[in-house]
């Protein structure tokens, strides 16, 4: 019997202007049904350089889906039907730092979640879980990110705190000065509670924030044209698809599961009592927690 999270599949959630993946063969469109409803568009299966790969892009092909709107459950649930045992999540952002221009992709490597209209757990009544978020990315998922954005020349930090709010306006100019004042780096509407999500199914997760302009504080902002942000948002999907490419060969030789704990993360999670344990919720967590719920 191998090991929890073997052998590895990546998946990719695409954000804003990233809703393909370059290089992928012998590749395919497969819809899947959750217990949560419909993820936001059909899975793109592939391989790339031999490691399996699957792609959902997280507003759905042609963007029709707005962040509050989004089904993180099902697209969380989906990607773990599909095999995927590492998440490497892309994301448009703001920036909140003045050394954080656009063009700059920060590996994320903590969140501060303000949202506050969405479903946030696999778990609930009739089977309660509580899973420890206290490093909410994967460092080796980091690890490898960083290695590999090296030698494309991206401008990029490691390492950041990407502030989550609820959307879909933009943030108050009193909104964007507290979130500096907090520290934050960055700010997006998207990758709350998908992290949350990630952890309970036991996915290894990262995320790049690919910054396309300066939040509201700068005083440069009502400066910038829609054409503006259009083009970095181009450029950044097309160096997005290049660090894709560039991590695989980082990615694709583990062999055992990931020792930061991402893939047996509910071992110590579940608290209700295995006899009070509602059938239903079991039933529809099979994908999610099967391998600790048998």
């Amino acid at each position: 019997m191998s090991e929890p999270g073997t052998p590895p599949v990546l998946g990719v959630i695409g954000g804003s202007g990233l809703y393909q993946i370059d290089g992928l063969e012998d590749t395919r469109w497969q819809a899947i049904d959750t217990p949560f409803g419909r993820p936001s568009d059909e899975l793109l299966f592939g391989t790339l350089d031999g490691m399996q790969v699957v792609f959902l892009p997280r507003h759905g092909r042609g963007h029709p889906i707005p962040p509050s709107e989004l089904n993180f459950r099902a697209n969380i649930d989906a990607l773990k039907r599909a095999g995927v045992t590492e998440i490497l999540s892309l994301s448009a952002v703001g920036s909140l730092k003045e050394h954080l221009p656009p063009g700059t992709f920060v590996i994320v490597d903590q969140f501060i979640d303000r949202t506050f209209a969405r479903t946030k757990t696999f778990f609930g009544t009739g089977l309660v879980a509580h899973v420890g978020m206290g490093h909410p990315v994967c460092a080796r998922l980091g690890d490898a990110l960083e290695q590999a954005v090296k030698p494309l020349g991206i401008r990029h930090q490691r390492g950041g705190t990407y502030l989550v709010m609820e959307g879909p306006q933009f943030s108050t100019l009193a909104e964007s000065n507290l979130y500096r004042s907090w520290g934050c780096d960055v700010i997006g509407m998207t990758n709350m509670p998908e992290a949350k999500l990630a952890r309970e199914a036991e996915l290894c997760y990262a995320t790049v924030a690919m910054v396309t302009d300066y939040d509201c504080w700068h005083p440069d902002h009502d400066h910038v044209t829609v054409d503006a942000v259009i083009a970095v948002l181009q450029a950044n999907a097309e160096h997005a698809r290049a660090l894709v490419r560039a991590v695989v060969p980082h990615l694709a030789a583990r062999t055992e599961r990931c020792r930061a704990g991402c893939h047996t993360a509910l071992d110590t999670a579940i608290i209700t009592a295995p006899d009070h344990r509602d059938p239903e919720m079991i039933r529809r967590l099979d994908a999610v927690a099967g391998r600790v719920l048998g």
